[in-house]
């Protein structure tokens, strides 16, 4: 049988949602005749997102609940009234063989329906920290696929099966030229490469750290490559020159990740993957502002392996020119950190996670 039909749920922030694209385009590889659907929140960027990967969304109106008490607080056992309905209506409809989560809102009323419809289901944890709904979903699932070692804290532990996260597959092996690269970009051949990334939205602490700092990279020699987020593109775009490339959003990561010399990079799940395959040397600025200061712990796992070099926002001011600059006179540090970080890749997690999910096809 071919003719599978498979429901995905993921998203609120690119972390969620590529994980879940990429298990698709696996499932895909394997079983060409199946149908696909993914469930979304209906405001959150996998809307956008997920329909330019070639697949088809329903959104679910469901969001977070806030911290302070807020008019949104007041609505959101409405919004899960709605979403749990919205997600029965769903899966009555497309009947799915396997329902796979990968955190966000929406995966935690799309989830808890499937499997109290009997349909098995998946969950996939990027962080070295378990999201909420992935803990609330975890009783329900019948495997729980995760990236990092000691993740029984948060799971069953007979559920738990350690894959490594889902990766972008034109970035598993970059054979991207060079020469297409800096053409692609506008760059300067003979000048070395900082890639900035803040994560999909944009970092703020990290894009006025570049903004600080814009001068003393040109004394370094270098050419920047800043993609500051699409929140913050119309502050920052005023400083776009032939130097300096501020981009919203970058679409050809491959082409990016092969034109780096040095990267600077938020410490959420998937940028951490990433860049482990990517084999160059890496500056960790960890987001504080996310659930148990999980981008910390992401980040510190490879500071232990000496494979990647972390700085905390509160210390930026005093200590980044001077971290930064030893960094770019040691060509010995970079190879170092450069070989340390790709010892740690998992190219192999979105098939290791798809053989999870077609065993319970079986």
């Amino acid at each position: 049988m071919d003719n599978y039909r498979f429901i995905l749920s993921g998203g609120g922030t690119g972390g969620h949602i590529y994980p879940a694209v990429a298990i698709a385009n696996e499932l895909k590889r394997r079983h060409p005749d199946a149908e696909f659907l993914f469930v979304g929140a209906k405001d959150k960027m996998e809307m956008e997102k997920v329909p330019q990967a070639g697949y088809e969304i329903k959104g679910l109106w469901i969001s977070g609940l806030q911290r302070k008490l807020t008019l949104k607080n007041l609505m959101f056992p409405f919004k899960v009234i709605s979403s749990l309905l919205g997600a029965r209506k769903i899966v009555k409809q497309f009947k799915p063989h396997v329902a796979i989560g990968t955190g966000g809102f929406a995966s935690g009323p799309l989830l808890r329906v499937a499997a109290g419809a009997g349909v098995p289901c998946v969950l996939q944890e990027q962080n070295s920290f378990a999201g909420i709904t992935n803990k609330l979903l975890a009783g329900k699932a019948e495997r729980i696929c995760v990236a990092y070692d000691g993740m029984e804290k948060f799971f069953p532990k007979d559920k738990i099966v350690k894959t490594g996260n889902p990766i972008r597959m034109d970035l598993v092996d970059l054979k991207s030229d060079k020469k297409e690269a800096i053409a692609f970009f506008g760059l300067d051949a003979n000048k070395k490469t900082l890639l900035v990334l803040g994560g999909s939205l944009g970092a703020r602490r990290i894009n006025q750290l570049v903004e600080k700092e814009l001068g003393f990279f040109e004394e370094q020699g270098l050419q920047v490559v800043w993609q500051c987020g699409k929140l913050y593109h119309e502050e920052y775009k005023k400083y776009d020159s032939d130097n300096v490339k501020v981009l919203p959003f970058v679409n050809r990561m491959d082409l990016a990740y092969t034109v780096a010399d040095v990267i600077i990079s938020r410490a959420g799940a998937g940028s951490v993957s990433e860049l482990c395959l990517v084999g160059k040397p890496v500056i960790f600025i960890p987001s504080p502002n996310v659930a148990e200061d999980h981008q910390t712990k992401n980040a510190s796992a490879l500071v232990a392996e000496n494979a990647a070099i972390m700085m905390k926002e509160s210390e930026l001011d005093g200590s980044f020119e001077n971290g930064f600059a030893q960094l770019m006179e040691s060509e010995e540090m970079q190879k170092n950190l450069g070989q340390n970080i790709k010892k740690l890749a998992m190219p192999k997690a979105t098939e290791h996670i798809v053989d999870e999910i077609e065993k319970l096809l079986k």
